[in-house]
């Protein structure tokens, strides 16, 4: 090979050499990335109160389920239908009748083994069933067909309930039950409600109460907290004011 031909391959090569830095540093301007300062992604957590949310109390069905909102529970519903329906199975089971009847055995519909095994040991949809399935699908019973989210409100689960029982229930409403209600409506960590009035003998907020000799004596009173009040000192014979 001459040396005119290899000075040509070599001139070749490294033209192409140019050519391709020159590309990765148009390349490199045309499409920057951008560092960020903190790399990941952003996940929106909502923070939990202090100590804790309380635990949710059931119902009293006697008493909520004759004062619910029948129209807002049907709206709720509405949710339900692009699986459900009050007249013949679809993705989800027919939910006619579904308040007292036993889980997993609506006709035509292949349940999953979770609901089967649940409806093995459960003999009915009662009301607290129903209340904590559709509150978390998946939480309440592992592996169920139904991916649904859940209703969070409580009063969506109490009004939907009492509107399916109107479609062919065969569950009776209970009687109400005082204790129950007065449970469920308690103020969470049993703090009083508002506009109750104190125990007696309670301090006020922020304020330590008085025990002991320490104690202010209330007027007229005697002496230290437990002990009996000072006698009066009698007036000396012939009513002379005693000597000071």
């Amino acid at each position: 090979m001459s040396d005119l031909t290899f000075n040509k391959y070599a001139g070749a090569v490294l033209a192409t050499c140019f050519v391709i830095a020159g590309l990765v540093q148009l390349s490199g301007g045309v499409f920057s990335q951008e560092k960020v300062a903190k790399p990941g992604f952003k996940v929106e957590v909502q923070e939990e109160a202090a100590g804790g949310a309380a635990p949710e109390v059931p119902p009293d069905w006697g008493t909520v389920l004759k004062t619910a909102d029948v129209a807002a529970g049907q709206a709720v519903f509405a949710k339900c239908q692009s699986c459900h329906s009050l007249t013949a199975n679809g993705t989800g089971p027919d939910l006619m009748g579904v308040v007292g009847r036993k889980p997993g055995t609506e006709p035509g519909f292949a349940y999953s083994d979770a609901m089967k095994a649940f409806g093995a040991k459960q003999p009915i949809w009662d009301y607290e069933h129903i209340y904590e399935f559709i509150k978390s699908p998946q939480a309440y019973i592992n592996g169920t067909k139904m991916t649904f989210v859940g209703l969070k409100q409580q009063q969506d689960r109490i009004n939907i309930i009492a509107y399916l029982h109107t479609q062919g229930s065969t569950l009776p409403i209970p009687a109400p039950n005082p204790a129950a209600a007065a449970a469920a409506a308690a103020p969470a960590g049993g703090a009083p409600a508002a506009g109750a009035a104190p125990a007696p003998g309670a301090a006020e907020a922020g304020k330590p109460a008085a025990t002991g000799s320490t104690a202010t004596p209330a007027a007229g009173a005697g002496g230290p907290t437990g002990a009996a009040p000072s006698a009066p000192q009698p007036a000396p014979a012939g009513g002379a004011p005693p000597k000071k």
